[in-house]
């Protein structure tokens, strides 16, 4: 029961103002947010490409009310864009977008969210980067689909996320797994409702191999979004099953998270990508993280009593 009531505290503005002035969050949330402002976030992108690994960038805004507030949005990621291609860091670092963030639950929000997410997309590909639509909530999978589908009209690189505890990503994944396109594979950290999604962790993790063998086996370049020693051992098999080398799929974990193993994936030349998020709005995000599975809550517990 720990992971809804996360959830659904993600989602209080109260315990958003009881969690954020709390003296004892900021020090874990430094841990796994990359700062507050762009000039931070470029400083981690620096640190870890030092490192050998790549990133995606994620602007922290979602759930939004106001259509400015979408705005504010995509400046904040065509700003980031510019300074990417200042910094030559296009090959390193590409952008992953919440559809949230830029309208997509207002009214009108579907061609809102696609005409804020259009010049984005273009600018990335000026700056030699990518984006990659992140997925949020069921109720949003079709628009973003939806979306996607017309941006990769003009733009094929860019990318989509799926969740394997949905009922529907099976299918999905068939759709997606075409050339040239770019999937992320997670597991999923919203609380769904068992008329759309598996609530069971194992039926998760067995949907997500299979999605995961659907995408290994397609013509696309799959990027595997886990933590779980179990999937990264089936991903390495079953790249040397399908004859994938190196560099025709990734790894992707959290920033912060599980750092030694995204060190030894890259020194055994996997291509390795963290994901960044920086902003201030950084609380929806943090309590997602610890909703994920109730290991986190001790997880991150921990981190904090070893930081002292």
């Amino acid at each position: 029961m720990l992971g809804p009531v996360l959830l659904a505290a993600a989602r209080s503005d109260s315990i958003r103002r009881l969690v954020s002035a709390a003296p004892i969050t900021r020090p874990v949330v430094d841990r796994y947010i990359a700062g507050e402002s762009l000039d931070q976030c470029l400083e981690s992108v620096r640190t870890l490409a030092d490192r050998g690994i790549e990133v995606t960038i994620d602007f922290l805004g979602e759930d939004i009310t106001q259509r400015s507030e979408a705005l504010r949005n995509r400046d904040a990621y065509l700003a980031l864009t510019e300074a990417l291609a200042a910094e030559g860091l296009g090959e390193r670092a590409e952008m992953s977008v919440k559809l949230s963030a830029f309208g997509q639950a207002l009214p009108g929000g579907h061609e809102l969210a696609l005409a804020n997410v259009v010049p984005v997309v273009e600018a990335a590909a000026e700056a030699g980067t990518t984006v990659t639509l992140d997925m949020e909530d069921h109720t949003t999978v079709d628009s973003t689909l939806a979306i996607l589908s017309e941006l990769r009209r003009s733009h094929p690189e860019t990318g989509a996320v799926v969740q394997s505890y949905l009922f529907r990503t099976e299918d999905d994944c068939y759709a997606l797994a075409g050339e040239g396109s770019r999937v992320r594979l997670v597991k999923g950290a919203y609380n769904e409702p068992v008329e759309v999604a598996h609530q069971d962790k194992r039926e998760v993790d067995l949907a997500f191999v299979r999605c995961l063998k659907i995408l290994m086996a397609g013509k696309g370049y799959p990027m595997i979004g886990s933590h779980d020693p179990r999937m990264v051992a089936i991903t390495e098999e079953l790249a040397r099953r399908h004859g994938r080398k190196p560099g025709e799929y990734e790894f992707q974990m959290l920033y912060g998270i599980r750092e030694a193993e995204q060190d030894r994936l890259v020194a055994e030349g996997h291509r390795m990508r963290a994901y960044i998020p920086y902003g201030t709005d950084w609380y929806g995000y943090f309590m997602r993280r610890l909703a994920e599975r109730p290991a986190n809550l001790a997880f991150f517990l921990r981190s904090l009593v070893s930081r002292g």
